[in-house]
């Protein structure tokens, strides 16, 4: 896989490609070996992948012919992940039609365009003669699939950072537009041939301002995230699962919040819980391996005896890579694209209440501080337990208040300002001290039992022994600390 970041241009059939040579920070201009390149586009039916800015395609000619699949991270930047070409021409290799599940939602992929395109490059390169910056002027024709088969021809230029830095990409940027070159008005070629057969996502009419739009937007954005992360888990890409699962939690939390705004959602909210839940086995055992393997390189070499080392590290990823196995053949099923179907509605098409018509400043802000009330409200029914054990199992639930005040206070954000950034940072500090007493006794367990399971191989337990009075002083610590914490954000 590679980040793709470029600069597109639309330019007239007579443009001429000004001299190159000369942009700070590039020693040469180079000519390269032009190339006719041809590509297959493969969407569903109804171009559900185009309407996500993702392109999937079969290219041959030029230097990296092969499948290639183009994800949106930002403007400009996409993820590529590329793949030989195989045999067949019409049949997508199974790891990259998996890749696209979140969108295609068990519709086939097919053929549904063809571009050809004769390339010439010029390389900008260092006084090294390392490659900086690729402008590539594209003559193209395009043709579109289907009942209404269209042909369509054009020129365009793109200016691709290879080696370089984004100042070199606009530098060449500046000097394309003097020459007569204007910023692509479509995001890729596919884009501008399909133009509008590409199916736009309904955008609910509220106006600026009111507490609908504020929310919606935000759910909107939510969605994104979620969907955006689902290839990368499917890749087992770094963090990935912690993001989906925290988009899926944001998500749960905003309908909660906000139910006030929009309602009739319990239903959705279950079915979030679920795939976060089915996240949180992945990105659990995650976590404790990542912990373990640091507390184990603090320890004096010496004093880490047997096999601790694989079985907190080696056995721990395994069982992580089985967990993964799981979520992703969720991930495939009915009911996961019966929640994102269920998703796409939600932002198309929500349930508003008539609070969705008032100012979101006045009506948004009484939210933001009833979830915090909430949490002080728990807080308070906690210490009222005798019971420590009962307690302890409450404080757990001033926990997941304290993390859901968070979440509504960052959805807030733009619209209440300072004072959301204020109640964000208290529930966040709670959320935290809380959150390391939970993880010390729930790593505790997990010593517990790598260490039983050690003593049965007939192994030296010594380091676990280590390891367990590291996390229960940890725990300890923690706990010891959130009466300071909590005197902090309360003020008393």
């Amino acid at each position: 896989m590679a980040i793709e970041i470029e600069d597109k241009f639309d330019v007239p059939a007579e443009f001429e490609t000004p001299e190159l040579s000369g942009v700070p920070g590039c020693a040469e201009a180079v000519d390269l070996v032009s190339h006719r390149l041809t590509a297959l586009y493969f969407d569903t039916a109804d171009l559900r992948l185009a309407a996500r800015g993702i392109t999937l395609r079969r290219r041959r000619g030029g230097e990296d012919a092969g499948w290639h699949l183009k994800l949106p991270k930002a403007k400009g930047v996409r993820d590529e992940i590329a793949r030989p070409l195989t045999r067949s021409a019409k049949i997508v290799p199974r790891e990259l039609a998996d890749l696209v599940h979140a969108y295609t939602r068990g519709e086939p992929l097919v053929p549904v365009a063809e571009l050809e395109t004769l390339r010439k490059v010029t390389s900008l390169r260092d006084a090294d003669g390392r490659p900086l910056l690729e402008v590539a002027d594209d003559h193209v024709k395009g043709t579109v699939f289907g009942e209404d088969r269209h042909v369509d021809r054009w020129r365009e230029v793109e200016a691709e950072i290879i080696g370089g830095d984004a100042d070199v990409l606009k530098r060449v940027g500046k000097i394309l537009r003097k020459a007569g070159a204007t910023p692509a008005g479509s995001a890729n070629k596919l884009a501008r041939l399909l133009g509008p057969r590409i199916p736009v996502t309904a955008i609910p009419d509220l106006d600026e301002g009111t507490a609908g739009r504020v929310v919606v937007d935000y759910l909107k954005s939510q969605v994104t995230a979620l969907v955006a992360q689902d290839p990368q888990v499917r890749r087992a890409a770094p963090d990935a699962v912690h993001q989906m699962r925290v988009a899926s939690r944001r998500l749960r939390s905003a309908l909660q919040s906000f139910s006030g705004v929009i309602a009739e959602t319990s239903g959705l909210q279950d079915e979030l819980r679920w795939i976060a839940n089915a996240l949180g086995e992945v990105r659990d055992l995650e976590v404790i391996r990542w912990r373990f393997a640091g507390h184990l390189d603090t320890l004096d070499p010496d004093l880490v005896v047997g096999r601790i080392g694989t079985r907190l590290g080696d056995d721990l990823a395994e069982r992580e890579r089985e967990a993964l196995a799981r979520v992703t053949e969720v991930m495939s099923g009915e009911r996961y694209f019966a929640l994102l179907d269920r998703l796409d509605a939600l932002v198309a098409n929500p349930p508003l209440t008539p609070l969705a018509i008032k100012d979101a400043a006045k009506t948004l802000a009484k939210v933001a501080g009833k979830s915090w009330k909430r949490v002080v409200g728990k807080y308070d029914k906690a210490q009222a337990i005798e019971d420590a054990e009962q307690r302890e199992i409450a404080m757990h639930g001033v926990r997941k208040a304290a993390k859901r005040a968070r979440y509504t206070a960052d959805a807030l954000k733009p619209l209440l300002g300072d004072q959301a950034f204020v109640l964000a940072n208290r529930a966040k500090a709670v959320q935290e001290v809380l959150g390391l007493y939970q993880d010390g006794i729930v790593a505790q367990q997990i010593v517990l039992e790598e260490a039983q399971r050690a003593r049965e191989a007939g192994e030296d337990t010594f380091t676990y022994g280590l390891l367990l009075g590291i996390e229960r002083a940890e725990a300890d610590r923690s706990h010891s600390e959130f009466p300071a914490v909590w005197a902090d954000v309360t003020g008393s």
